[in-house]
């Protein structure tokens, strides 16, 4: 089962990407660095007095000070009620807030500022299938990836892929992975899903690949410690098993995924 929580991937390098964005959850590029790519097509991006206070916002946001993050946002909206960057950060904002109905106002007043912003529109198909709407998600996802100008697509595709699964198409989702890692090799939330989607289909060598090559790139988490131990587990190579049930407990000992290491022995 997949935590609501992965519907947001923020990259860090794009922050200046803010998942959660643990790897394996949503990824968010949406107002990172503004939008350099809504007007497609034009050669001089669309300057507002507002980018300074969207830029400062999105620090905030990054280093988790939502009141500070919030404060900015509101004045780049109140310099330029036509920014699709400070509407996308209020509404990234909004839904860190728990607040979902601003949040959709603002997602949606972004698109229609700029619909062809890739950020604005992988935000919003991000927002749109955490509720359920898998159709209408996918829908904008596509539209992102139609925008040749997009500089981070495999943050789109991702988005697209986990919608796919939580919709149960997993063919369809890995086509989404596989895309996003085409376009970046080292991108560690799509390798980790193309490992658990190499797991559940009994296809372990495969599953381990994809492990190996996420550690090169990311960070150990509970959800990778536990799938490379159970991927081992059926393996049968026990020294790794038990290397992988020693770095969860050391590094995660309060996880969920830590106490189901510890009922199953």
């Amino acid at each position: 089962m997949m935590d609501k929580n992965r519907w947001l991937v923020l990259p860090a390098f794009l922050l200046a990407l803010l998942l959660g964005a643990c790897a394996g959850n949503r990824v968010s590029d949406a107002g990172a660095e503004g939008d350099t790519t809504g007007q497609l097509g034009s050669p001089v991006k669309r300057s507002s007095p507002a980018d300074v206070y969207v830029d400062l916002g999105t620090v905030y946001l990054r280093d988790g000070n939502l009141t500070e993050a919030y404060k900015n946002a509101r004045k780049a909206v109140m310099l330029d009620e036509r920014s699709s960057s400070a509407h996308n950060l209020l509404g990234l904002i909004h839904q860190r807030f728990g607040e979902d109905a601003m949040a959709e106002k603002h997602y949606r007043r972004a698109v229609e500022l700029e619909p062809q912003n890739p950020y604005a529109l992988n935000a919003l198909g991000s927002f749109v299938c955490s509720a359920g709407e898998y159709e209408e998600a996918d829908g904008y996802f596509k539209r992102a990836l139609r925008n040749p100008l997009y500089p981070t697509p495999w943050v789109a595709s991702h988005n697209a892929g986990l919608c796919a699964e939580g919709a149960g198409r997993l063919g369809q989702a890995e086509t989404y992975y596989r895309a996003a890692l085409q376009r970046n090799p080292r991108f560690a939330p799509s390798l980790l899903r193309m490992a658990h989607l190499s797991f559940d289909s009994n296809s372990y060598l495969s599953a381990r690949a994809y492990v190996q090559r996420f550690e090169q790139v990311g960070r150990d988490t509970a959800e990778s410690l536990w799938l490379g131990l159970r991927i081992e587990k059926q393996l049968g190579d026990m020294d790794q098993v038990a290397s992988y049930s020693l770095k969860l407990r050391e590094n995660f000992p309060d996880s969920e995924q830590a106490r189901f290491l510890n009922e199953a022995e």
